[in-house]
């Protein structure tokens, strides 16, 4: 087996497994907000559960990182661009699209991030990975308006574009990593410097709004389905995250928004089988349209993140 065979067979096994717990959280976040808990609220107890699980291994491994004003802003714009902004709108929206429209949504990533990759110059214009994105667009253009989620007129509309926020948060975070590198970092602490710099924004607005409560001060033995379902997305979100961190410097930014595609698959799969949704035929087609667009779409050659 030659290196370049191994490059690729390893960039496609990252992505297959790194979609799949991803997907695990569509609809473990539709569980979550069952009982109408505050999107800021479960946002800021999916952060800190994450600094929970991420400060040990990284103090342990490192004995933890000397902060620098450039690291600084590393944290906070993947704190905001993909934490903040998209766990925020997944949230809002999740009580209104089921787990697998959302998931289909998640597709539209590669059509934000093809724009951007090739305004930076990390991408060069290839026919087969238009045709690839567009694939995804248009399962997006199914979903939205066949009606199968119960939702219609500008009602709909709205709840998918307040959806397609997060998506565009996380094509921009995809290259602005790959612009500025990792400043010498792995994965698990940009993830960690991220989630702190999350908890410290969200904090002021979730004390202004609806508050810390979820039921956690009751103990384990207190917490229904909605409490263990976000602890579930909690270290799912490490793991998957932290995946995505390294597959953005080992195959480039457009290659690792593929995950989306596969998010959608195993969205599907994971939410008929823990939450026994159903779809219409219309979102099988759009399912298929975009595993035909994972399959136009190769990574281009390793490089760098630091």
């Amino acid at each position: 087996m030659t290196a370049a065979l191994r490059e690729r067979l390893l960039a496609f096994a990252a992505l297959a497994a790194i979609g799949a717990a991803w997907g695990l959280t569509m609809p473990l976040s539709r569980i979550a907000v069952s009982t109408g808990h505050a999107p800021l609220t479960l946002l800021f107890w999916q952060r800190v559960i994450g600094v929970a699980l991420l400060a040990g291994p990284v103090i342990v491994a490192r004995g933890g990182f000397a902060p620098s004003w450039a690291r600084l802003r590393l944290f906070f714009w993947v704190g905001m661009l993909g934490s903040v902004l998209p766990g925020y709108f997944s949230y809002l929206t999740a009580a209104h699209l089921s787990a697998g429209v959302r998931s289909i949504i998640v597709a539209s990533v590669p059509m934000f991030v093809l724009p951007i990759a090739l305004g930076l110059g990390f991408e060069r214009p290839e026919a087969r990975r238009a045709v690839g994105v567009a694939l995804g667009g248009l399962s997006i253009g199914l979903i939205a308006l066949s009606g199968s989620d119960g939702l219609s007129g500008g009602f709909a509309l709205a709840m998918v574009a307040l959806a397609l926020i997060s998506p565009l948060a996380y094509a921009l975070e995809g290259n602005y990593l790959a612009l500025v590198g990792a400043r010498g970092l792995n994965p698990l602490e940009i993830l960690l410097g991220a989630s702190l710099v999350s908890v410290a924004l969200l904090a002021p607005a979730v004390a202004a709004g609806e508050g810390f409560g979820l039921g956690f001060d009751g103990g384990p033995a207190g917490w229904g389905a909605p409490e263990w379902a976000l602890v579930g997305i909690g270290v799912v979100d490490v793991l998957a995250y932290s995946g995505y961190v390294w597959l953005v410097g080992r195959a480039g930014p457009l290659f690792a928004s593929q995950i989306a595609y596969l998010v959608t698959g195993f969205g599907l799969i994971w939410s008929m089988t823990l939450i026994g949704e159903r779809y219409s035929g219309w979102v099988w087609l759009a399912l298929a349209a975009m595993l035909a667009g994972v399959a136009l779409v190769q990574p281009r050659r390793a490089t760098k993140t630091a």
